[in-house]
């Protein structure tokens, strides 16, 4: 578990410091390049990443779609921060069940009489 999380701090990582390159060829910020796009233009060329059949232009080509995937500008984007699950309308069963039966049936033997 540990390794897995190592290996994903790592992959990110090295993807930000793609994007930075990428930036920087550009001239652009790295911060206003799309980090999902990355990741999934990354994985459609899993194959030649994988098989190392990259040259120097695959990779400058690579790097300037990186360039080309920009964050969106989304202005004046306004989220409420509310709950929106409704709490349900029986209470919690805070002790044993058997206990809660007990006490239930007790209940509907009192009713009843």
């Amino acid at each position: 578990m540990e390794e897995q999380i190592w290996l994903a701090l790592l992959a990110y990582n090295l993807l930000r410091a793609l994007l930075v390159v990428a930036a920087r060829q550009t001239a652009l910020a790295p911060r206003t390049l799309s980090f999902k796009a990355a990741l999934q233009t990354l994985l459609a060329q899993g194959a030649l990443l994988w098989l190392g059949e990259l040259s120097g232009s695959v990779i400058d080509a690579l790097l300037v779609r990186l360039a080309s995937e920009r964050v969106g500008d989304r202005p004046g984007r306004c989220e409420p921060r509310a709950i929106k699950r409704r709490p349900k309308p029986r209470a919690l069963l805070n002790q044993p069940r058997a206990v809660a039966r007990r006490r239930l049936r007790r209940q509907q033997q009192a009713y009843a009489a």
